[in-house]
């Protein structure tokens, strides 16, 4: 979590090189969940309060040296805890001036670089900002690309939504999975989440992922059971996502038994 009180902003730069080196909040960045093809985003940091680096680039916004570098992006709840971090690199100023917001802020144009940042998840992080997930099954209606949405902010705000628990959970039990909503692979990652730490819950995002979180260390550990409602059903609907392969199906059951899980197919 930030040392600084960053209540009253959404958004808070860090230097990846020094973690001393604390670059300011903003109130928004207008352009940050708009992607592009090479990763390079054009972000307007709107109301922010320039420090560090990235205040000494706003003197330099003409030359080599507007160029801050790389940095983590906090995204940040209304309390100014800190939700999730982005990597991003090559932070460039480009322009700056003062923030009809607020007296004393300004609204600073950056050019920086990220990979790590779906287009598309702001709502996502609007959502978990405002403490409105809070209900199970909040993504059985969305598309398959909001759906990775979800996902990717299930990954990063992980710590921090498991925050008052960390620990896993005691060995031996049983978490149901609802296959009902199993359409394809990222439903079934979102039903897993969520049956092991609840709404919003992350425990893996494709078939690696959910072999490292059954090392421990992602809400539970080996041993334990898994009830799967609705297997058959969901059985189908990923053989027919994956065009009539059954492969996806069994290489989970296989990473499962592998681990020491009992899943209970219902």
């Amino acid at each position: 979590m930030l040392g600084r009180s960053g209540e009253g902003f959404k958004y808070a730069l860090t230097s990846d090189e020094d973690g001393s080196d604390f670059w300011g909040f903003a109130q928004e960045a207008s352009g940050l969940f708009i992607g592009s093809d090479d990763g390079h985003r054009q972000v307007e940091l709107l109301g922010c309060s320039p420090r560090g680096a990235l205040l000494t680039c706003l003197d330099h916004l003409d030359g080599r040296r507007a160029r801050a570098g790389s940095a983590h992006l906090a995204l940040l709840d209304a309390e100014g805890s800190e939700m999730g971090s982005y990597f991003v690199s090559n932070l460039t100023a480009t322009a700056a001036k003062p923030s009809l917001r607020e007296e004393g802020l300004l609204d600073i144009t950056v050019r920086l670089w990220c990979d790590q940042l779906l287009p598309g998840s702001e709502w996502v992080w609007e959502l978990l900002r405002t403490g409105q997930v809070n209900r199970m099954g909040m993504w059985h209606s969305l598309s398959p690309e909001e759906r990775k949405a979800w996902l990717s902010v299930a990954l990063w705000s992980r710590q921090y939504r498991r925050r008052d628990h960390p620990e896993d959970t005691a060995s031996g039990q049983v978490f149901a999975l609802d296959g009902l909503q199993v359409v394809d692979p990222d439903s079934f990652y979102c039903a897993l989440g969520e049956a092991i730490n609840g709404p919003g819950g992350y425990f893996g995002w494709n078939l690696a992922a959910v072999d490292d979180c059954l090392s421990g260390g992602f809400g539970a550990a080996p041993p334990f059971t898994l009830e799967w409602q609705h297997s058959g059903s969901a059985r189908a609907r990923l053989v027919s996502d994956h065009g009539g392969n059954d492969a996806f199906f069994e290489v989970l059951l296989e990473i499962f038994m592998d681990r020491g899980i009992d899943v209970l197919l219902r």
